[in-house]
């Protein structure tokens, strides 16, 4: 028997559930921790990247660079592209700009919805999808436009409709390698333009993950080693620790979910040896517990629980309570 399909990433649907999608098969799967029941259907390709945003669930997947809009709250109807009422309901695709996604942002007002990803079998240097949810309009930036040569990897949002985005060296597949070091850098989504953008660690090839906490600082991760605090007013990195050592490299996937927040404001963060939380005061990483297994793709949090995924399986980590 084969370990079966595996997880390419997990977030909490608006039903209460823990939605991801699987590949080889591409499958959907829904777990409700409540009842204890799986829901395991059929997907429309790979779901590389997935994010909730109020009553709705929004993946981004491989190839072609997709993006779907789900209605828990509604009967489930087979995703077919072009075809009317289906739910997940299809929206959009952009490759060759993107191809492969690695992050999905819903901004918090509600109003767009920015892919972020790879380009297509060899190019060099991914764009930008936003997603108008109002309009129903999609906007689609290339490369040249951001950062020459270099895709996003990692998305996080900022205040007044700004977002902060970490980029990738990687092309796409079979593609040539032309970036020196990868970037961090602040957009403006009403103009789709970089206002700021600086490589704050010499060599660094990707920006794993980013995560803004609710007082404006950004945590992020770099080659999934480096931890580092940013102030995006100050632009200025306050705070960075080399990880290796002590914990290891942090989780990856082509939307790895890093960093793990609770509703309280808690973070936390995962390596693929286990589950670490990060004061917000000190900056301090505290490894609260070591995986039996190694951890794959993140992750999410859900009453009182970190969920997931190793290989084909789904598992929780029960947070310590204070």
């Amino acid at each position: 028997t084969s370990e079966g399909a595996h997880i390419m990433g997990i977030a909490v649907a608006p039903d209460g559930t823990l939605c991801g999608g699987t590949a080889f098969p591409m499958r959907f799967f829904s777990y409700d921790p409540k009842t204890d029941e799986w829901v395991n259907r059929e997907s429309y390709h790979q779901w590389n990247t997935v994010a909730r945003a109020g009553d709705r669930f929004f993946v981004g997947g491989y190839g072609g660079g997709f993006l779907l809009e789900w209605d828990p709250s509604k009967e489930w109807v087979p995703t077919v592209k072009g075809k009317e009422n289906c739910n997940p309901r299809y929206l959009t695709e952009c490759t060759p700009v993107i191809h492969r996604p690695h992050d999905l942002l819903p901004y918090p007002d509600g109003k767009t919805v920015v892919l972020a990803g790879t380009p297509g079998y060899g190019y060099t240097g991914g764009g930008l999808l936003f997603w108008n949810r109002e309009t129903e309009q999609a906007e689609v930036v290339e490369h040249a436009e951001l950062l020459p040569d270099q895709s996003t990897q990692s998305l996080a949002a900022l205040p007044d409709r700004k977002i902060l985005g970490g980029s990738t060296t990687s092309a796409g597949t079979g593609g040539e390698v032309k970036a020196k070091q990868a970037e961090l850098y602040i957009l403006d989504l009403d103009t789709k333009k970089i206002e700021w953008h600086e490589p704050l660690f010499p060599g660094v090839q990707g920006y794993t993950d980013l995560w803004v906490s609710p007082d404006g600082l950004a945590y992020g991760v770099a080659d999934q080693k480096t931890f580092f605090v940013f102030d995006p007013i100050k632009r200025k990195v306050i705070h960075q620790q080399d990880l290796s050592e002590e914990f290891g490299p942090t989780t990856s996937q082509q939307g790895p979910r890093v960093f793990v927040s609770s509703p309280e404001g808690d973070l936390y963060m995962l390596f693929r040896k286990g589950v670490a939380q990060v004061d917000l005061q000190t900056y301090e990483i505290e490894m609260l517990a070591d995986s039996p297994v190694t951890i794959g793709p993140g992750g999410d949090y859900l009453d009182g629980k970190i969920y997931f995924g190793g290989g084909s399986h789904l598992y929780s980590y029960q947070v310590p309570t204070q």
